[in-house]
């Protein structure tokens, strides 16, 4: 099997993946070598006319300066812009090859240098200052083929980033021309514009409501950043000039806190800010419309319509208001969302129907942490699925309870029904086949391996089961007694003991008991929950475990180990005399399995398994000092088990700080600031 390469291995070998890119850097750096732009601005050198390309050019001739100009740059500051600009044909050439990324920046290139000339050779016909100015002006570099370039490179992301990414790209040129408009903005969005027609890529309908929330709120902000930049830069497009501070501050101040208010709720699908928004990019496509037929009709009647500051940022934004107006009417369907609106089928489950789908379909280890209280319910169709709503995020609880084969069908109701609604669907501690059903671009890691000891023939021999079967012989030595009970047949005298001896537990940590998937002993006093105690000769309960019943078939198929505590000073092997007499005796009731659950954040992943995994290791390493969740996997492994992956699933990186706030809060729900503080200062402490 062939190793995985290094980090170091991969960085050093990109240049020979690259070596068109790298080729164009060193052509661009020996001409400004030898045209001395390297040291000094090009546009006074005597070989700016040869060389530059422009609509001048064209006319006088100067066929050949759409590929001269193409390799020099005019201001030598510029040089380490440009050359940071080819990133994206060498991510390009990575992936698809030298031969490819050369055509998109030749085609690219000439294309931006001969449609801007068409283009403002068109626009100079009409009494058009702007269109007249540029038209006379020449341009030199290779920013127009990089560009086109850096959309083909974006083409390549997956999504939703593709998406996000083309909209920033767009958004760049688009405005670079509307309030800068020099011969190069034009020629890179004219290259940006060729390559998004070629791709397809950007189309508002086919993107998930999730998306056009996003980028309505996009939208929404950027409009409130060029107010900024309008108020407090020149700016100088195809609309005319505007000088800084020629707009009050105090009109700049209410545009942004309306602006900010509506965008968050266009954010969250918000119907009301859907609503403000169309009223607000209706009055300024208006207001734009209103000002273009006031100077029609002063050009008509002879009257000098000389736009100012004002007019030409009010008509510039203007076309950014119409784009807006657009979009908003075209994606008007991602705008239903409602507060804190019930998911699923009415009526809502109960407990008890929870309970009932358990029993009669049967379920996985986690099915029955269901039941517990803090998770909400929801049918789809003939299946429930078990979450919590917190942090915007809808939490959903491993996997859906009912017939198996209805069970992908109501994961994917689930995820549309959250999207509808703006929640951030997640599934946590899932099975392969709700990773399955989940939409194909989502993404996934490893939260636990459930650990399963198959129960049919088990027998604590040879040597791989020494420790039980020392704990075994030790117990039978100091006469402890193995008793498998439940919460209420035990007399209060034992309740208070189990209750001392939780409370003790929790009493040595910063942090409280943890909740979703960990029970406390109110869990354990459901009826349904089995007690395995280990009480010592004079009656003292040395430690003690909870199991939760897993079904299967309409009975019970096995059990899943939720609480283990112990007794400080007690039986020193007693958890392994614990899950060993357990272990035995569920056999002989004729139970399958027993799951010892999945330690959570204590898998243990292949080197360069990614950035998450690195959290995630690193996370485990913070709680560690605190749960001790590395050490009882080590202890659970005594056990020898089989293991059965459980995953985290998410629908893509920009979920997961709110995916990872709403975990903290299941987990945690009743946690303070400084219970979180002090643990971090006793984890600091034992770290040195």
């Amino acid at each position: 099997m062939a190793e995985r390469p290094t980090v170091a291995q991969v960085i050093a070998g990109i240049p020979r993946r690259i070596p068109a890119t790298l080729a164009l850097v060193a052509v661009l750096l020996v001409v400004g070598v030898l045209t001395a732009a390297l040291w000094q601005p090009f546009r006074s050198s005597p070989l700016w006319e040869p060389f530059a390309y422009g609509l001048p050019a064209i006319e006088a001739g100067r066929w050949w300066t759409p590929v001269t100009g193409t390799f020099v740059i005019d201001q030598p500051w510029v040089y380490a812009l440009t050359i940071a600009s080819l990133w994206g044909m060498a991510y390009l050439e990575y992936r698809r090859g030298w031969r490819v990324a050369l055509a998109y920046f030749g085609v690219g290139q000439l294309f931006a240098v001969l449609a801007a000339a068409l283009v403002l050779w068109a626009g100079a016909l009409l009494p058009w200052p702007w269109a007249q100015a540029q038209a006379a002006a020449l341009d030199v570099g290779p920013s127009g083929g990089a560009l086109a370039c850096i959309a083909a490179a974006v083409s390549l992301f997956v999504a939703p980033w593709r998406l996000r990414a083309w909209i920033v790209l767009v958004a760049f040129v688009f405005l670079a021309l509307l309030f800068w408009g020099s011969v190069a903005d034009l020629e890179h969005l004219l290259a940006v514009l060729l390559v998004l027609g070629a791709s397809r890529s950007l189309r508002p309908q086919r993107v998930s409501m999730r998306e056009q929330r996003l980028l309505a709120f996009a939208m929404l902000v950027v409009l409130g950043i060029i107010q900024l930049v309008t108020l407090l830069v020149p700016t100088s497009g195809p609309f005319g000039t505007t000088e800084p501070y020629a707009a009050s501050w105090e009109d700049f101040a209410i545009d942004a806190f309306l602006i900010l208010v509506v965008s968050d709720g266009m954010r969250r699908g918000r119907r009301w800010a859907w609503v403000v928004s169309l009223v607000l990019a209706s009055l300024n496509v208006l207001v734009g419309v209103l000002l273009v037929a006031v100077i029609a009709v002063a050009g008509v009647t002879g009257v000098d319509a000389t736009l100012d500051g004002d007019v030409s940022a009010t008509l510039a934004t203007s076309v950014l208001w119409t784009l807006v107006l657009v979009f908003l009417v075209l994606v008007r369907r991602a705008f239903r969302a409602r507060r804190k609106a019930r998911l699923g089928l009415s009526p809502r489950p109960t407990r008890d129907d929870v309970k009932a789908q358990i029993r009669a379909h049967g379920g996985g280890t986690l099915s029955w942490m269901a039941t517990w209280d803090g998770n909400d319910y929801a049918w789809y169709g003939a299946n429930v699925l078990a979450y919590q709503r917190r942090a915007g995020v809808a939490l959903a609880l491993a996997d859906p309870l009912g017939p198996a084969a209805s069970g992908p069908d109501a994961v994917r109701e689930f995820v549309r029904e959250c999207e509808r609604n703006a929640l951030v669907p997640c599934f946590f501690s899932a099975g392969e086949e709700t990773r399955r059903a989940v939409p194909a671009e989502w993404r996934s890691i490893v939260v636990a391996d459930d650990t399963i000891v198959d129960l049919p023939g088990l027998q604590f021999t040879g040597k791989a089961w020494a420790a039980v079967r020392t704990s075994f012989n030790r117990a039978e030595r100091e006469d402890m007694v193995f008793r498998l009970s439940r919460w209420r047949d035990e007399p209060w005298g034992v309740q208070q003991q189990l209750r001392a001896i939780s409370e003790g537990w929790v009493g040595d940590r910063g942090l409280p008991e943890m909740g979703f998937t960990l029970g406390t002993l109110h869990e354990a006093a459901d009826p349904e929950v089995r007690l395995a105690l280990a009480v010592s000769p004079n009656g003292d309960v040395d430690g003690f475990l909870s199991w939760l019943p897993v079904y299967g078939e309409g009975r019970i198929r096995g059990w899943t180990l939720d609480l283990m505590r112990r007794r400080d000073g007690g039986f020193g092997p007693v958890m392994e005399f614990l899950i060993g007499s357990s272990a035995k005796a569920f056999a002989e009731e004729g139970a399958q399995i027993l799951s010892l659950s999945g330690a959570p954040l204590a898998h243990e992943y292949p080197e360069g398994a990614g950035a998450i995994a690195e959290i995630q290791d690193w996370m485990a390493g913070v709680l560690e000092p605190v749960y001790g969740f590395a050490s009882l996997h080590r202890f659970k492994q005594k056990f020898h088990p089989r293991y059965e992956t459980m995953y985290l699933l998410y629908r893509d990186e920009g979920d997961l700080t709110r995916i990872g706030a709403a975990l903290t809060r299941a987990f945690l729900p009743s946690a303070t600031l400084s219970q979180f503080a002090g643990a971090g200062w006793e984890l600091v402490r034992g770290e040195r």
